[in-house]
């Protein structure tokens, strides 16, 4: 059975609309019950979104409704979730974010027992729970407050990056005015850093916007302005960031993972000589990791496809060019917080603006709403794929629908950024004559 509710990372849409109180409860309880019921311990943590409170307590309805104990974390960092099962043997986690999403938009995605995103298959199954409906239960669970959740999400970071003294670092950071604004700051001062902020104001509807990872370019300017060594940007739910350097350049995730993947082979932690990216990864990426002999793999957009590459090759790093990092060795999932840390471990004090681990190849990416994905899709797989053969050895052309939004985007790579834009646009035009 095909998944209808479930896309590329749980369930979203609009808060009240799609995503509604009903359907929370609803989905509570389904994957209550295909967890094991009665007596399942399932957390539940969540972002900064105003509706977070009232889709929390629907999920939690839901959960006690099939019998399970509902344990309710508060405001944390999508990886706090895998982090939290596995040191309390949860069976379930669930996070309600969006993501880099605006506040209107939330979402709900769920963790196994394993601290992995649940399997296209057990989504399948609780999908077929929702559409069998509700039976009955007798045996009602309960839902109480998890203290201390902030605090051991800290711990655990400050555990793997012991031997990182920040002191004299200056950082800006900026956390979207999302899950991050608390645990983020902390643990960089805790580090030693001297740390200054955006986006630590949330008021439930201020969450991504015009700061975050999806903004760069407002931390990127104001860490040039300021003064700051390097900045750091994460999303909503803070299980992506970005990086600017001193001179207020934008840094994405194939060039930190780059230089992560050459920290890690040198100190003898890049296990198997493998790095799992997507297919939008920069063309620059796989040249700098060939150079140097360590092999990429490709997967779909998606860190659930990332994570089950590694898992499946037993690699320990991989990500996405929007800023997904998975370390294994900490988290199964993509950690924006642990992320910058890793790349101030790996520049061992040096300067981001000075990096080499890699050359970018002219890119150029264009998201286009459309109305119909699989009719704008259809018209523009010819052209792009003549203009895919004609950059042959140079450069490509990458053509997807998003798998959150109606979006396709479309993506260009090749050897000048003019050739570039004029390809790009060439397929957008067809894309929105399709819309």
């Amino acid at each position: 059975m095909a998944r209808k509710l479930f896309g590329t990372d749980g369930v979203r849409g609009v808060a009240g609309e799609k995503l509604s109180a009903d359907l929370a409860l609803a989905l509570g309880r389904a994957a209550t019950e295909q967890a094991g019921g009665a007596g399942t311990r399932v957390l539940v943590i969540r972002d900064t979104r105003e509706s977070g409170e009232m889709l929390e307590a629907a999920l939690a309805a839901g959960i006690t409704a099939a019998g399970g104990e509902a344990l309710l974390g508060g405001v944390l960092p999508t990886p706090a979730a895998p982090l939290l099962i596995r040191q309390y043997g949860f069976d379930l986690g669930v996070v309600v974010s969006a993501s880099h999403n605006p506040y209107q938009d939330n979402g709900i995605k769920f963790f196994g027992g394993d601290s992995l995103k649940l399997t296209d298959d057990a989504e399948e199954e609780i999908e077929a729970r929702l559409e069998a409906g509700f039976t009955g239960n007798t045996r009602i669970g309960r839902s109480r407050t998890l203290h201390g959740t902030q605090e051991d999400y800290l711990r655990a970071l400050e555990t793997r990056f012991s031997d990182l003294d920040l002191s004299g670092r200056k950082l800006l950071l900026d956390c979207a005015n999302g899950a991050t604004y608390r645990v983020g700051p902390e643990i960089f001062r805790r580090l030693g850093a001297e740390v200054s902020t955006l986006g630590t104001e949330p008021d439930g509807r201020n969450i991504n916007e015009g700061v975050g990872s999806t903004h760069i370019g407002s931390l990127a300017a104001a860490v040039a302005e300021g003064g700051y060594d390097l900045g750091f940007a994460f999303d909503g739910d803070g299980d992506r960031m970005l990086a600017a350097d001193r001179s207020g350049v934008p840094v994405d995730g194939d060039e930190l993972i780059a230089i992560a993947a050459l920290h890690m082979r040198d100190a003898g932690r890049l296990e198997g000589n493998g790095v799992v990216v997507t297919v939008m990864t920069n063309y620059g990426f796989h040249t700098a990791m060939t150079e140097v002999g360590i092999e990429v793999a490709s997967t779909d957009v998606g860190d659930r496809y990332v994570l089950a590459e590694l898992r499946e090759r037993g690699w320990v790093l991989g990500g996405e060019q929007s800023g997904h990092i998975i370390e294994m060795g900490f988290v199964p999932s993509g950690d924006g917080i642990a992320s910058a840390l890793l790349t101030l471990e790996a520049l061992k004090g040096a300067d981001l603006s000075e990096r080499s681990a890699m050359a970018k190849l002219p890119q150029k990416l264009v998201n286009v709403p459309v109305a119909d994905k699989a009719a704008a899709l259809l018209a523009v797989e010819g052209p792009s794929a003549d203009e895919n053969a004609a950059l042959a050895g140079r450069g490509r052309v990458l053509v997807r629908s998003s798998g959150t939004e109606e979006l396709i985007r479309v993506m260009v790579e090749a050897p000048d950024q003019a050739e570039c834009d004029a390809i790009c646009a060439r397929l957008v035009a067809l894309v929105d004559a399709a819309a």
